[in-house]
């Protein structure tokens, strides 16, 4: 048996993406730009995105909520996967990932369908209370916060919608009681939040791909 090895993984990670996801340059052309922009290459891998895409079109998605935009590569994919008349919001902290995720979005020809929101996910979050509820969630932005955006996709979602919460694994530091790192600590208590809150049912699994050794979790509102 080979030994999961980095480079082992990432081989089979490239085989995967080759087989099921193939090319695509409007999606090739967004990881460029954001590279280029100087932004950190922290958004999903292809094969990931290409599973957000799959869960969207499952659940049947027409309302999406994302939180951690940075330069649009996981909102292609999920705007690729909802209907034309669809609708998604994504939320940014920072202004200069916000545009260049706005012009990769025009660029992927997904725009018309997509809504950035500028600023902290805690002042935006509230400001969508009233709205029509999400379908679908993916929760991949300051880890410490977990807790806190898993508390509203359960507000404004409905029994049904769909919770995908990036980067739980960790490196395997998430099963570490005595850890002092933050973004572990708030990956935890996410976690422990989707295990015992009536609200939620949830499992996590581990992945090992183009980013390395770490996972997703996938929760179901009740």
């Amino acid at each position: 048996m080979t030994e999961p090895t980095p480079e082992a993984w990432s081989r089979v990670d490239r085989y995967f993406a080759e087989t099921l996801v193939g090319h695509d340059t409007a999606l090739e052309e967004t990881i460029a730009r954001q590279n280029s922009a100087g932004l950190p290459a922290i958004e999903v891998a292809p094969v990931n995105g290409k599973l957000l895409h799959l869960l969207a079109r499952m659940s049947g998605a027409r309302r999406v909520l994302e939180i951690g935009t940075l330069g649009g590569y996981s909102t292609i994919w999920l705007a690729r996967g909802i209907p034309a008349d669809g609708r998604i919001i994504t939320i940014e902290a920072e202004p200069d990932n916000a545009a260049v995720a706005r012009a990769n979005l025009n660029r992927a020809g997904v725009a018309d369908r997509v809504e950035i929101l500028i600023g902290r996910a805690a002042d935006v979050l509230p400001t969508l209370a009233g709205q029509a509820p999400f379908d679908f969630v993916f929760i991949d932005a300051d880890k410490e916060s977990n807790t806190l955006y898993l508390d509203w996709a359960a507000r404004l979602g409905h029994p049904g919608t769909v919770i995908v919460v990036d980067n739980v694994g960790r490196g395997g530091r998430v099963a570490d009681p005595d850890t002092t790192d933050e973004q572990v600590i708030g990956t935890q208590r996410g976690l422990e939040l989707l295990g015992s809150d009536p609200r939620f049912d949830a499992t996590a699994i581990q992945t090992l791909d183009a980013k390395g050794w770490d996972g997703i979790a996938v929760a179901l509102v009740l």
